[in-house]
């Protein structure tokens, strides 16, 4: 089961909290979990979110980025989880329409997102909203054009861009960080999150761009050449449906890969 399977390395991370335990042994094991995924791609599958997102953030930032620190690890997971509600990114307005909250709002006390009774929730909500628009959408936040007459308009209008959130964001984690009602580990992990929010907004946009915006490629590549040769070796249409997906994943031109998008005669 994969949820068992991604519980097992995430116990191994914890065990050596403070240490990279990614050897070869432990990366061959996520390879393997993340093809596992490949393999059920344009199926309906039962899959555990919060799962998924520890996988992912075990592959681009535990194996990848040899990061060692076992809480953030399982913050940033459970952060993907929860940033699944777009309410929690953009809180509704006293008229019930979706806005972004700035960092003056925070200082101000004024506008706290929904659910959060305190001023420490606050700023962890805005850090983690903040890390997540940087990490997992950063084109969402490159300016935008407008025109001249309502550039003047708008001209004092706060400049929200991915450096804002980035600069926020690092604010928020340690003025959470620093709050009375944050705890151990808590606030260890919400320092780190601080000091190294670049890093962690990196590995995002890796993972966004790989697993959740778009696809591994070079995994699909790999797929559809395992599921095409495995047809041309038992003459299974199985198979050979198999590899037209993943070549469909990848737009491949038809005209040119002609014996995938063909099929052959298997007794040829």
């Amino acid at each position: 089961m994969l949820e068992q399977r991604v519980n097992e390395l995430k116990q191994i991370i914890a065990g050596n909290d403070g240490r990279n335990a990614a050897d070869a042994r432990f990366a061959r094991a996520v390879d393997e979990l993340v093809s596992e995924i490949y393999d059920g791609i344009g199926e309906v599958c039962d899959l555990p979110t919060r799962a998924l997102f520890d996988l992912f953030v075990i592959k681009v930032l535990y194996v990848g980025r040899h990061s060692c620190h076992a809480g953030v690890i399982d913050y940033l997971g459970a952060l993907l989880d929860s940033q699944l509600d777009a309410r929690r990114l953009f809180p509704p307005d006293e008229r019930g329409r979706p806005r972004r909250l700035y960092f003056s709002d925070m200082l101000s006390g004024e506008s706290l997102p929904p659910g959060c009774d305190n001023v420490f929730e606050a700023y962890r909500q805005y850090a983690d909203g903040a890390l997540f628009l940087a990490g997992v959408f950063p084109e969402s936040l490159r300016p935008r054009r407008r025109a001249a007459d309502t550039h003047l308009r708008r001209r004092d209008a706060p400049s929200v861009d991915r450096g804002y959130y980035v600069s926020t964001g690092k604010t928020m984690y340690r003025m959470a960080a620093d709050r009375r009602e944050a705890e151990q580990p808590q606030r260890d992990t919400l320092a780190k999150l601080a000091e190294h929010f670049e890093v962690y907004a990196d590995a995002l946009n890796e993972m966004s761009a790989r697993y959740i915006m778009g696809f591994d490629m070079e995994l699909i590549g790999d797929k559809m050449l395992d599921a095409f040769n495995r047809y041309r070796e038992t003459g299974d249409d199985g198979d050979l449906a198999t590899a037209r997906r993943y070549a469909a994943l990848l737009r491949l031109d038809p005209s040119r890969f002609q014996a995938i998008f063909t099929a052959p005669d298997p007794d040829a």
